[in-house]
């Protein structure tokens, strides 16, 4: 090669490398790591990522979990991501804790790292996306029951995993909000369905049997509160328990339309979904920075501002009826 042609191959390659940004425009790729697979909420949060990564441009989603909400699946999917070379991981944790040192290793390769709807411990992750503020979370799912036990009663709490972070925060908020705002609500007890149909509609069973008095289940987990209204109607029971707590309009109008629950909320998971990838997105190609106090778009969906733990909520809960879960089942 004469010296003139090395010369221009240098400046060739020197103009491409000032010339290529640190995330090529078309290979961004964001892994949206969930509990598990054949989640109708998690199935509505893909809707909204996918929504965002074209809004965005550029941007690839890879949807995946395992097939159980364990922290072990997660952990396995998390390693191949990272063999993968993926450019952020956004994951709803099964565990707070377990999932921290295969989150770390993907940030020592930097991986970008945050978390959404359930939460890993700050050492791994970046920052974390509540869906709402917890404690509104825990007040609002007793309220659900309270507001149609105005002499008091017995109610339970059928709940996800025994270790989903975001599920016992919940839990321990609404528990905090019993004897000032709800004194006449007896919680009687709390159990787990791990998520999982067939053992929630056990557990549902297992409440009713166990507590004969029993006014309302709350399930502050939308696989929850669907097998426990199954139940509820299967042992012909609407009107005497109701069943609330956090559910999908689109899988929870039959029990609306049949009395088994007079009111459930969620917060759109379509919009979380969307949240997530934007702000993936924003710190993978350093856009923006996770630190306390930052103020950082999620799009269309707003704007949040972290905490001195890098976690920021994104939007109160909202309730759904008869007078409007025909409109949103439509929807999500």
């Amino acid at each position: 090669m004469s010296v003139l042609k090395k010369l221009f191959a240098a400046a060739a390659i020197t103009a491409a490398i000032f010339a290529a940004p640190a995330y090529a425009q078309d290979n961004v790729k964001i892994a949206l790591v969930v509990k598990s697979l054949g989640n109708g909420f998690f199935d509505a949060a893909n809707k909204g990522a996918q929504e965002a990564a074209s809004e965005i441009g550029g941007v690839e989603v890879i949807y995946t979990g395992p097939t159980s909400a364990t922290a072990e699946g997660q952990i396995e999917i998390v390693n191949s991501l990272i063999a993968q070379q993926v450019d952020a991981i956004a994951i709803s944790a099964n565990d707070p804790d377990a999932l921290v040192p295969a989150l770390k290793r993907a940030m020592d390769r930097g991986i970008t790292v945050i978390s959404w709807d359930s939460g890993v411990a700050p050492e791994g992750r970046q920052l974390h996306l509540n869906p709402s503020d917890t404690d509104l979370i825990g007040e609002t799912i007793i309220k659900l029951a309270a507001d149609r036990l105005p002499d008091g009663g017995d109610v339970a709490i059928l709940s996800a995993s025994s270790t989903a972070t975001n599920q016992n925060a919940w839990i321990e908020a609404a528990k905090k909000a019993l004897p000032e705002k709800f004194p006449k609500i007896n919680l009687v007890t709390v159990v787990y369905g791990d998520d999982d149909s067939v053992k929630s509609t056990n557990e549902a069973r297992g409440l009713i049997a166990s507590h004969p008095d029993l006014d309302a289940i709350i399930a502050p987990t939308t696989v929850g509160v669907v097998a426990a209204a199954q139940v509820v109607t299967d042992q012909n029971l609407i009107g005497k328990i109701n069943v609330t707590g956090l559910a999908l309009p689109s899988e929870f109008k039959q029990f609306i339309d049949n009395g088994a629950s007079q009111a459930v909320a969620l917060w759109n998971p379509i919009d979380l979904g969307y949240s997530a990838v934007y702000l993936s997105h924003a710190l993978a190609t350093e856009k923006a920075k996770a630190e306390p106090g930052a103020k950082l778009s999620i799009g269309r969906v707003g704007e949040v501002t972290l905490d001195d733990t890098n976690a920021a909520a994104m939007a109160a809960p909202f309730q759904f009826d008869k007078s409007n879960i025909e409109e949103f089942s439509k929807i999500y």
